[in-house]
């Protein structure tokens, strides 16, 4: 293709579980693979503290997935930290250009998972990095001692609960509902640690001087406002898809944005297939974003020996 500084069968963007998986699949497979792995959004998995429901795994989730990725390199796999700016079709091949070149593939992976979901209240953005944060393992530290709050219900908001709890945080928990959609296992990790839950309540605005010094929450039973001193908001109300990626593509999305594929993680442009929590997939989890990969790489293969080998 010209202009393209390198040429691949397979170029995957996304370097999470569900990316690294796939350059394994494609690299044991022979093709000449390249994943890539961005900037923003960070792998999600990175970000976890601990790790106790991946197969033959326990630890942390940096840990994990630099063990994903090494392997992925061993068997040939170029590992790319490239932001990736947009992805064309020409013919039957595949642009990919990044902030650093212009690149070619046979057939896409996109395995971009996503970004922290936002509140949406006042005081939100105007307290990130002063004391509302997105990332209990990268900020926790800061807040030792102190009074905060984890905002959410379900696995990552427990986690990251329990997480500040243990580094010495005076932390409770707000989730909007009367029950936690966590796992149960996370949920006794919670109540065992004695860690507190403001049921029924919402955010409605973070309010400070410099820094953070308070949320207000609505209580929906009572139906009143009430104020809660803290230094710190974790939110943790799940991800926002990352796929504007795919837009000029043509590849369907769902109205939350997720990628629609089928059961070999096919999407309805030949030669595009998506895995991971960039997918409508019913469970967001490192297990089955590295099973979404490991079957997209294979319906690639699949692919790329039909269309060019015949």
């Amino acid at each position: 293709m010209v202009g393209a500084t390198e040429s691949y069968d397979l170029i995957i963007i996304g370097a999470g579980p569900a990316g690294a998986t796939a350059a394994i699949y494609g690299a044991r497979y022979g093709l000449k693979v390249a994943f890539f792995e961005s900037i923003d959004p960070v792998s999600q998995l990175t970000l976890t503290p601990a790790i106790e429901n991946f197969p033959g795994y326990e630890g942390n989730g940096f840990e994990l997935i630099q063990r994903i990725r090494d392997q992925a390199e061993k068997f040939g796999a170029t590992h790319k930290f490239e932001n990736v700016d947009s992805i064309e079709k020409k013919g039957d091949i595949f642009e990919v250009k990044s902030d650093s070149g212009v690149y070619s593939a046979k057939a896409i992976i996109i395995a971009s998972g996503g970004k922290h979901r936002e509140l949406g209240i006042p005081g939100e953005k105007e307290f990130v990095g002063k004391g509302v944060s997105y990332c209990a393992t990268c900020d926790g530290n800061f807040f030792r001692g102190k009074k905060v709050v984890v905002i959410g219900g379900g696995n990552t908001a427990v986690e990251e609960a329990i997480y500040l709890k243990e580094i010495g945080c005076d932390v409770s928990l707000v989730h909007r509902r009367d029950e936690l959609r966590a796992d149960k296992a996370y949920q006794e990790g919670l109540f065992k640690r004695n860690i507190p839950v403001i049921w029924n309540s919402i955010p409605v605005r973070i309010e400070g001087n410099e820094v953070v010094e308070r949320i207000v929450l609505y209580n929906k039973v009572e139906e009143r406002e009430f104020a809660v001193e803290v230094s710190a908001v974790f939110v943790a109300v799940g991800i926002n898809p990352a796929t504007q990626i795919v837009e000029k593509l043509g590849v369907e999305r769902d109205s939350m944005g997720y990628i629609k594929v089928n059961r070999r993680q096919e999407t309805n442009i030949p030669g595009v297939f998506a895995a991971g929590d960039c997918c409508d997939n019913p469970l967001k989890q490192a297990v089955t974003a590295a099973g979404d990969g490991a079957v997209a790489a294979n319906s690639a293969f699949e692919y790329i020996k039909m269309k060019f080998q015949q």
